[in-house]
């Protein structure tokens, strides 16, 4: 089983935790698990798809040219389904937008029937319930738009930004120009695509099928993210093994190989009463008295 590690702030040290940073991953649910949990949230309603999957090259994920629509991975959606939930999320930044904003709106939307009345009247939650999604490609944003659901549209708030080639700490990456202005305590990143993103540094960019994503904009907004926010990068490990190398707070770091994702939990003290609150709430006494 991979194992989670910490990493100490600033001097880069990991240790091994010895147990999975994210428990019972819905991932490693067989398909008839997937197909009961896919049932009892009534998720096919929500996930528009007819046909079968179709066959991929090593090549089509990364060929701007290709135009297949892509299969939903329900393991993949059952996994951020029940993580928000169980999570109790309340505010989600989504970098890239498709079937997992579809399925997130609609674990929001279930959290806030749960728990919306207590959330109001005892957190500080100024965008409660709500995901932002944030793509450089208007037309996946259009897509995604026309495909949600009536009842699920006013917790998505969609932003277009373009990506940019830069540096972080001299460091050649990614950047979005624009980001929405709220505090996630839930982060999915699966953007952007490589071909969209404009400009070079040193001749370099990521506009070639052999390069991989680099977006950096996450260590920027570091140490505004509050204490208990989970990160979740689908895929994407040159860029989540960019980011475990250049992050400075106590943050734990778990690669599920199996599932192809990666998860980084902001385990620190509460920055305060308001802080505390909102960790017992969402994540238990038990999270708090882990740390």
């Amino acid at each position: 089983m991979p194992q989670a590690f910490h990493k100490s702030p600033h001097t880069g040290v990991t240790e091994n935790m010895n147990t999975p940073l994210v428990d019972e991953q819905p991932n490693i649910l067989s398909e008839q698990e997937i197909a009961a949990y896919i049932e009892q949230y009534d998720l096919k309603k929500v996930v528009p798809w007819s046909g079968e999957p179709s066959d991929m090259s090593p090549n089509d994920s990364v060929d701007p040219n290709y135009n297949q629509p892509f299969y939903p991975d329900w393991p993949d959606l059952v996994r951020l389904h029940s993580l928000v939930l169980t999570r109790k999320v309340t505010t989600i930044l989504e970098f890239g937008c498709g079937y997992s904003t579809l399925v997130m709106a609609h674990a929001l939307a279930e959290n806030q029937r749960r728990h919306g009345a207590f959330v109001e009247a005892n957190l500080r939650r100024n965008n409660p319930h709500e995901l932002h999604a944030v793509d450089d490609e208007e037309s996946y944003i259009q897509l995604t738009r026309e495909r949600i659901p009536e009842q699920l549209a006013k917790h998505v708030h969609f932003h277009h930004a373009q990506v940019a080639m830069t540096r972080f700490n001299g460091r050649i990456c990614t950047e979005y120009e624009r980001l929405p202005n709220i505090c996630p305590d839930f982060i999915y990143l699966d953007g952007p695509g490589q071909f969209s993103v404009v400009g070079e540094i040193n001749g370099i960019s990521t506009r070639t099928r052999d390069r991989l994503p680099m977006a950096s904009d996450l260590l920027a907004m570091e140490h505004f993210f509050l204490p208990g926010t989970l990160i979740v990068v689908d895929g994407r490990t040159a860029n989540a093994r960019f980011l475990w190398a250049n992050f400075q707070r106590e943050w734990d770091y778990y690669h599920d190989e199996e599932g192809d994702v990666h998860y980084f939990e902001l385990r620190e003290l509460p920055l305060g009463y308001i802080n505390e609150a909102q960790l017992r709430h969402c994540l238990g006494d038990g999270w708090l008295e882990s740390l």
